[in-house]
Protein backbone atom coordinates (compact mmCIF):
# COMPACT_ATOMS: atom_id res chain seq x y z
CA UNK A 1 0.00 0.00 0.00
CA UNK A 2 1.37 3.42 -0.95
CA UNK A 3 2.43 5.75 1.83
CA UNK A 4 0.27 8.85 2.12
CA UNK A 5 2.34 11.87 1.17
CA UNK A 6 2.48 14.70 3.69
CA UNK A 7 1.82 18.02 1.98
CA UNK A 8 4.29 20.83 2.73
CA UNK A 9 2.83 23.33 5.22
CA UNK A 10 1.60 26.69 3.99
CA UNK A 11 1.62 28.33 7.45
CA UNK A 12 4.56 28.46 9.86
CA UNK A 13 4.27 26.30 12.95
CA UNK A 14 7.18 25.71 15.33
CA UNK A 15 7.23 22.97 17.95
CA UNK A 16 9.97 24.44 20.16
CA UNK A 17 7.61 25.42 22.97
CA UNK A 18 5.98 21.97 22.95
CA UNK A 19 9.41 20.44 23.49
CA UNK A 20 10.23 23.14 26.05
CA UNK A 21 7.16 22.54 28.22
CA UNK A 22 7.67 18.77 28.02
CA UNK A 23 11.22 19.13 29.33
CA UNK A 24 10.13 21.52 32.08
CA UNK A 25 7.73 18.83 33.31
CA UNK A 26 10.01 15.81 32.94
CA UNK A 27 13.53 17.10 33.62
CA UNK A 28 14.06 19.03 36.89
CA UNK A 29 17.63 19.93 35.91
CA UNK A 30 16.37 21.61 32.74
CA UNK A 31 14.09 23.86 34.78
CA UNK A 32 16.98 24.80 37.09
CA UNK A 33 19.35 25.39 34.18
CA UNK A 34 16.84 27.60 32.40
CA UNK A 35 16.28 29.69 35.53
CA UNK A 36 20.03 30.13 36.04
CA UNK A 37 20.52 31.12 32.40
CA UNK A 38 17.67 33.62 32.58
CA UNK A 39 19.28 35.30 35.62
CA UNK A 40 22.62 35.45 33.81
CA UNK A 41 20.98 36.75 30.65
CA UNK A 42 19.00 39.41 32.50
CA UNK A 43 22.23 40.82 33.94
CA UNK A 44 23.80 40.85 30.49
CA UNK A 45 20.77 42.58 28.99
CA UNK A 46 21.00 45.42 31.50
CA UNK A 47 24.58 46.17 30.45
CA UNK A 48 24.05 45.21 26.78
CA UNK A 49 27.66 44.00 26.91
CA UNK A 50 28.86 41.78 24.09
CA UNK A 51 32.46 40.68 23.79
CA UNK A 52 32.42 39.94 20.06
CA UNK A 53 35.00 37.28 19.39
CA UNK A 54 33.58 35.76 16.18
CA UNK A 55 32.39 32.22 16.81
CA UNK A 56 32.33 29.54 14.11
CA UNK A 57 29.97 26.75 15.12
CA UNK A 58 30.55 23.31 13.58
CA UNK A 59 27.35 21.78 12.26
CA UNK A 60 26.44 18.17 11.60
CA UNK A 61 23.32 17.61 9.50
CA UNK A 62 21.61 14.26 10.07
CA UNK A 63 19.39 13.46 7.09
CA UNK A 64 16.80 10.88 8.19
CA UNK A 65 14.78 9.67 5.22
CA UNK A 66 12.15 7.12 4.24
CA UNK A 67 11.92 7.93 0.53
CA UNK A 68 14.53 8.96 -2.01
CA UNK A 69 13.05 12.47 -2.20
CA UNK A 70 13.58 12.91 1.56
CA UNK A 71 17.29 12.10 1.17
CA UNK A 72 18.08 15.71 0.32
CA UNK A 73 21.17 16.61 -1.66
CA UNK A 74 24.45 17.94 -0.38
CA UNK A 75 23.81 21.02 -2.51
CA UNK A 76 20.57 21.69 -0.63
CA UNK A 77 22.33 21.24 2.71
CA UNK A 78 25.11 23.66 1.77
CA UNK A 79 22.51 26.21 0.66
CA UNK A 80 21.11 26.16 4.21
CA UNK A 81 24.51 26.82 5.75
CA UNK A 82 24.89 29.81 3.41
CA UNK A 83 21.44 31.06 4.42
CA UNK A 84 22.28 30.81 8.13
CA UNK A 85 25.51 32.73 7.63
CA UNK A 86 23.72 35.42 5.60
CA UNK A 87 20.99 35.94 8.19
CA UNK A 88 23.23 35.84 11.26
CA UNK A 89 25.65 38.27 9.62
CA UNK A 90 22.78 40.62 8.64
CA UNK A 91 24.01 40.61 5.05
CA UNK A 92 20.63 39.56 3.64
CA UNK A 93 19.67 41.87 0.78
CA UNK A 94 15.98 41.76 1.67
CA UNK A 95 16.58 43.71 4.89
CA UNK A 96 15.97 46.72 2.61
CA UNK A 97 12.27 45.88 3.01
CA UNK A 98 12.31 46.66 6.74
CA UNK A 99 10.07 49.66 7.57
CA UNK A 100 11.95 52.93 7.92
CA UNK A 101 11.37 53.15 11.68
CA UNK A 102 13.43 49.95 12.19
CA UNK A 103 16.00 50.36 9.40
CA UNK A 104 18.78 50.63 11.98
CA UNK A 105 17.76 47.50 13.88
CA UNK A 106 19.33 44.59 11.93
CA UNK A 107 22.24 43.40 14.03
CA UNK A 108 25.22 41.36 12.92
CA UNK A 109 25.71 38.55 15.43
CA UNK A 110 29.35 37.58 15.02
CA UNK A 111 28.19 33.96 14.75
CA UNK A 112 29.01 31.79 11.74
CA UNK A 113 28.18 28.19 10.88
CA UNK A 114 30.22 25.59 9.00
CA UNK A 115 29.69 21.93 8.23
CA UNK A 116 31.98 19.90 10.48
CA UNK A 117 35.22 18.71 8.90
CA UNK A 118 36.09 16.16 11.61
CA UNK A 119 33.80 13.58 13.15
CA UNK A 120 33.76 12.72 16.89
CA UNK A 121 36.69 10.32 16.31
CA UNK A 122 38.77 13.00 14.64
CA UNK A 123 38.36 11.52 11.16
CA UNK A 124 37.56 13.66 8.09
CA UNK A 125 33.84 14.14 7.49
CA UNK A 126 31.48 16.04 5.21
CA UNK A 127 29.46 17.06 8.27
CA UNK A 128 26.50 15.09 6.89
CA UNK A 129 25.08 11.74 8.00
CA UNK A 130 22.38 9.82 6.14
CA UNK A 131 20.03 7.36 7.84
CA UNK A 132 17.29 5.40 6.12
CA UNK A 133 14.30 4.81 8.39
CA UNK A 134 11.06 2.86 8.31
CA UNK A 135 9.36 5.84 9.96
CA UNK A 136 7.29 7.97 7.62
CA UNK A 137 7.27 11.01 9.93
CA UNK A 138 8.39 12.31 13.32
CA UNK A 139 6.99 14.66 15.98
CA UNK A 140 8.44 16.74 18.83
CA UNK A 141 9.13 13.70 21.04
CA UNK A 142 12.79 13.49 19.95
CA UNK A 143 12.54 10.03 18.38
CA UNK A 144 14.37 11.37 15.31
CA UNK A 145 17.35 11.88 17.63
CA UNK A 146 17.59 8.21 18.59
CA UNK A 147 18.96 5.49 16.35
CA UNK A 148 17.00 2.86 18.28
CA UNK A 149 13.74 4.63 17.43
CA UNK A 150 14.30 5.07 13.73
CA UNK A 151 16.36 8.25 13.87
CA UNK A 152 20.03 9.06 14.37
CA UNK A 153 21.92 9.56 17.64
CA UNK A 154 23.47 12.99 18.18
CA UNK A 155 27.12 13.71 17.81
CA UNK A 156 28.57 15.25 21.03
CA UNK A 157 26.42 18.33 21.52
CA UNK A 158 29.08 20.33 23.34
CA UNK A 159 31.16 20.22 20.14
CA UNK A 160 28.55 20.27 17.36
CA UNK A 161 25.26 21.91 16.52
CA UNK A 162 23.22 18.85 15.55
CA UNK A 163 20.54 19.50 12.93
CA UNK A 164 18.18 16.67 12.04
CA UNK A 165 16.36 16.97 8.70
CA UNK A 166 13.33 14.72 8.30
CA UNK A 167 9.62 14.60 7.54
CA UNK A 168 7.69 16.16 10.42
CA UNK A 169 4.01 15.46 11.09
CA UNK A 170 1.31 17.83 12.29
CA UNK A 171 2.18 20.73 10.01
CA UNK A 172 5.44 21.45 11.87
CA UNK A 173 8.30 23.21 10.12
CA UNK A 174 10.76 22.55 12.91
CA UNK A 175 11.59 22.66 16.59
CA UNK A 176 14.63 23.23 18.78
CA UNK A 177 15.81 22.46 22.29
CA UNK A 178 16.54 25.48 24.44
CA UNK A 179 19.88 25.56 26.31
CA UNK A 180 20.21 23.53 29.49
CA UNK A 181 18.39 20.39 28.40
CA UNK A 182 19.63 16.80 28.05
CA UNK A 183 22.76 16.61 25.90
CA UNK A 184 21.59 13.52 24.01
CA UNK A 185 18.67 15.45 22.47
CA UNK A 186 20.24 18.89 22.12
CA UNK A 187 19.89 20.49 18.72
CA UNK A 188 17.45 21.48 16.01
CA UNK A 189 14.98 19.52 13.86
CA UNK A 190 13.85 20.89 10.47
CA UNK A 191 11.29 19.69 7.95
CA UNK A 192 13.05 18.54 4.78
CA UNK A 193 10.89 20.75 2.51
CA UNK A 194 11.70 23.83 4.62
CA UNK A 195 15.48 23.32 4.65
CA UNK A 196 17.81 25.30 2.43
CA UNK A 197 17.03 27.32 -0.67
CA UNK A 198 16.96 24.74 -3.46
CA UNK A 199 16.19 21.08 -4.04
CA UNK A 200 13.00 20.08 -2.22
CA UNK A 201 12.68 23.42 -0.37
CA UNK A 202 9.13 24.58 -1.04
CA UNK A 203 7.54 28.05 -1.02
CA UNK A 204 6.76 29.92 1.16
CA UNK A 205 9.56 28.32 3.24
CA UNK A 206 12.37 28.09 0.72
CA UNK A 207 14.81 30.78 1.89
CA UNK A 208 16.31 28.85 4.80
CA UNK A 209 14.57 30.95 7.44
CA UNK A 210 13.05 27.97 9.31
CA UNK A 211 16.58 27.02 10.39
CA UNK A 212 17.35 30.68 11.14
CA UNK A 213 14.30 30.73 13.45
CA UNK A 214 15.00 27.38 15.13
CA UNK A 215 18.71 28.08 15.67
CA UNK A 216 17.51 31.29 17.32
CA UNK A 217 15.66 29.10 19.84
CA UNK A 218 18.80 26.96 20.27
CA UNK A 219 20.52 30.24 21.22
CA UNK A 220 17.70 30.94 23.74
CA UNK A 221 15.58 33.39 21.75
CA UNK A 222 11.81 33.28 22.30
CA UNK A 223 8.93 34.05 19.97
CA UNK A 224 8.30 37.80 19.84
CA UNK A 225 4.74 37.48 21.19
CA UNK A 226 5.96 35.64 24.28
CA UNK A 227 3.82 32.54 23.59
CA UNK A 228 0.67 33.94 25.12
CA UNK A 229 -2.24 35.46 23.22
CA UNK A 230 -3.38 38.06 25.74
CA UNK A 231 -0.46 40.55 25.71
CA UNK A 232 0.87 39.18 29.02
CA UNK A 233 3.82 37.29 27.51
CA UNK A 234 7.38 38.41 26.92
CA UNK A 235 10.32 37.39 24.78
CA UNK A 236 12.63 38.92 27.45
CA UNK A 237 13.93 41.43 24.88
CA UNK A 238 13.24 45.16 25.20
CA UNK A 239 13.73 46.22 21.58
CA UNK A 240 10.99 44.00 20.13
CA UNK A 241 7.54 45.51 20.72
CA UNK A 242 5.13 43.42 22.78
CA UNK A 243 2.79 41.54 20.43
CA UNK A 244 -0.48 39.72 21.07
CA UNK A 245 -0.20 36.74 18.73
CA UNK A 246 1.99 35.26 16.03
CA UNK A 247 1.81 36.86 12.61
CA UNK A 248 1.46 34.68 9.51
CA UNK A 249 2.01 35.04 5.79
CA UNK A 250 2.98 38.51 4.58
CA UNK A 251 1.43 41.13 6.90
CA UNK A 252 1.15 44.77 5.95
CA UNK A 253 2.92 47.37 8.09
CA UNK A 254 1.82 48.50 10.60
CA UNK A 255 0.01 45.65 12.34
CA UNK A 256 -0.95 47.01 15.75
CA UNK A 257 -1.65 44.89 18.84
CA UNK A 258 -1.11 45.21 22.60
CA UNK A 259 -1.30 49.03 22.34
CA UNK A 260 2.01 49.02 20.50
CA UNK A 261 1.12 51.69 17.93
CA UNK A 262 2.00 53.55 15.85
CA UNK A 263 4.56 51.02 14.59
CA UNK A 264 2.91 47.85 15.85
CA UNK A 265 4.35 44.34 15.83
CA UNK A 266 7.88 43.71 14.54
CA UNK A 267 6.48 40.89 12.44
CA UNK A 268 9.50 40.95 10.12
CA UNK A 269 11.65 39.58 12.96
CA UNK A 270 13.07 36.09 12.47
CA UNK A 271 11.33 34.97 15.67
CA UNK A 272 7.79 35.56 14.38
CA UNK A 273 5.77 33.14 12.20
CA UNK A 274 5.66 35.01 8.88
CA UNK A 275 6.75 33.49 5.55
CA UNK A 276 10.44 33.23 4.73
CA UNK A 277 10.29 36.20 2.34
CA UNK A 278 8.71 38.42 5.01
CA UNK A 279 11.28 38.02 7.84
CA UNK A 280 14.51 39.99 7.77
CA UNK A 281 16.23 40.69 11.10
CA UNK A 282 17.47 40.02 14.60
CA UNK A 283 17.64 43.05 16.91
CA UNK A 284 20.66 44.19 18.96
CA UNK A 285 19.13 42.90 22.20
CA UNK A 286 18.37 39.54 20.63
CA UNK A 287 22.07 39.30 19.75
CA UNK A 288 22.99 40.13 23.34
CA UNK A 289 20.73 37.28 24.43
CA UNK A 290 22.44 34.91 21.97
CA UNK A 291 25.85 35.79 23.37
CA UNK A 292 24.72 35.29 26.96
CA UNK A 293 24.03 31.71 25.84
CA UNK A 294 27.32 31.33 23.97
CA UNK A 295 29.24 32.64 26.99
CA UNK A 296 27.20 30.39 29.30
CA UNK A 297 25.82 26.91 28.61
CA UNK A 298 27.11 26.81 25.01
CA UNK A 299 30.58 28.19 25.76
CA UNK A 300 32.37 25.00 24.65
CA UNK A 301 31.01 24.94 21.13
CA UNK A 302 32.82 26.57 18.22
CA UNK A 303 36.05 28.44 17.74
Amino acid sequence: MATKKIKPPTRRQCGAMQAHFRLLETDPSFRRNQMALQDQTARRMVSSLIIRIPRVIPVVVHVVYNTAAENISTTQIKSQIRALNRDYAATNADKSKIPQVWKGMPSESGIQFALATKDPSGKPTTGITRTMTTRTSFGTGDTVKRTAQGGKDAWPTKKYLNIWVCTLAGGLLGYAQFPGGPSRTDGVVILNTAFGTNGTATKPFNLGRTATHEVGHWLNLRHIWGDTEDCSGTDFVEDTPNAATPNYGKPKFPRISCNNGPNGDMFMNYMDYVDDDAMFLFTPQQVVRMWATLDGPRSQIGT
